[in-house]
């Protein structure tokens, strides 16, 4: 068997798997599905793979001053919580989301916000960190404005995406891909936002080699700069947002928008969303889902000194980009220091675009 048809026969098991488990976790009772998924969290968390190795790299840049007890603690919840999302979104189905939007007219709080930004007629991109569960939240904001759009990396097997893709879909969002669609996704995105409507990306992790540097807890990062060359672009309000859980559930909240200064304002704008990430992933840290590397320091260099992305492993075998949403990256038209590239003008995908 040759290296790649020996590749294919593993995504092809990998995606079997994958949508068995999804079927047994919506067959299971409720408590017995959040057991399951928690006990491999804990199990992760005590192996400590490369997610939850990374995860644990991340964490300690969020809270320094946290000793090697309080560390692996951190890192149990975090895994936990990204368990808790991934049962919560395998259990998410269609007839549930009349019940989502009431609980988040309760949990979400800034919807004055985005309605403000609404009415003056530009639309509105949200941008948000891999928090929380991102997937309840939309569903929120697709029962109050009626549906948004968000991108989507095309990721192998394709049958998983696919099923992904279907899955948001059928919870009210527009999933457009990064590359392989009818049309780029920059110019689907910059239309949406021009008829007045809500594009939201997860922002947090540059998916390519363009993005823009930014100071994050201290250290330098790289982030996507689609959000705000998108926001820049069309005229749109740039929201930042954050995703958490609460005791008695889910909480989002919408922060006031962020100014900018034109095409080169952009960079100024993405420090301010990672500011304003980098405040909610503090008050939350153990709902922060980066198993990936985001700070220059953990990225290998590439040819020239500068740092080169890294792979992106993922949680207990799951591809967590596969399709997700938002994966808010700028690739869709990400924007080079000031200057957007022809070919992504918009940013990348978002996240969890994964089975995410």
């Amino acid at each position: 068997m040759t290296t790649g048809s020996r590749a294919s026969v593993n995504e092809a098991l990998a995606a079997l798997g994958y949508l068995a488990g999804w079927r047994l976790t919506r067959a299971l009772p409720e408590g017995v599905a959040h057991w399951l998924f928690g006990a491999a969290a804990d199990l992760a968390a005590r192996r400590g793979g490369p997610g939850a190795t990374q995860l644990r790299r991340n964490l300690a840049r969020v809270v320094p001053r946290a000793g090697a007890d309080e560390l692996d603690d951190l890192v149990r919840q975090a895994m936990r919580s990204y368990a808790r999302y991934w049962c919560e979104a395998f259990r998410l189905r269609p007839a549930d989301r009349a019940g989502v939007v009431r609980d988040g007219d309760r949990f979400v709080t800034g919807q004055e916000y985005l309605d403000a930004a609404l009415a003056q007629g530009n639309g509105a991109v949200l941008a948000l960190p891999h928090s929380g569960n991102w997937d309840l939240a939309g569903v929120w904001l697709a029962g109050h404005c009626g549906s948004f759009t968000t991108v989507a990396e095309r990721l192998r097997p394709e049958v998983l995406y696919r099923r992904f893709v279907a899955y948001r879909e059928s919870l009210g969002f527009e999933v457009v891909p990064l590359t392989g669609g009818a049309r780029p996704a920059a110019s689907v995105l910059a239309e949406r936002l021009r008829a007045n409507q809500v594009v939201c990306l997860l922002a947090d992790r540059d998916l390519t080699d363009a993005g823009v540097r930014v100071q994050f807890f201290g250290e330098p990062a790289r982030m996507p700069a689609g959000a705000a060359y998108l926001a820049a672009r069309t005229g749109a309000a740039l929201l930042p947002a954050g995703c958490w859980y609460t005791e008695d559930g889910w909480g989002v909240r919408i922060h006031p928008p962020i100014r900018i200064a034109g095409i080169r304002g952009v960079p100024a704008a993405t420090q301010a969303l990672a500011d304003v990430f980098a405040a909610d992933i503090a008050a939350h840290p153990a709902d922060w889902h980066m198993l990936q590397r985001v700070w220059e320091a953990d990225l290998p260099e590439a040819p020239g000194g500068r740092p080169r992305r890294a792979a992106r492993p993922g949680w207990a075998g799951q591809p967590r980009d596969a399709g997700q949403p938002g994966v808010g990256q700028p690739g869709v038209g990400q924007p080079g220091v000031g200057q957007p590239r022809q070919a992504s003008e918009v940013g990348q995908p978002a996240g969890h675009g994964e089975p995410s």
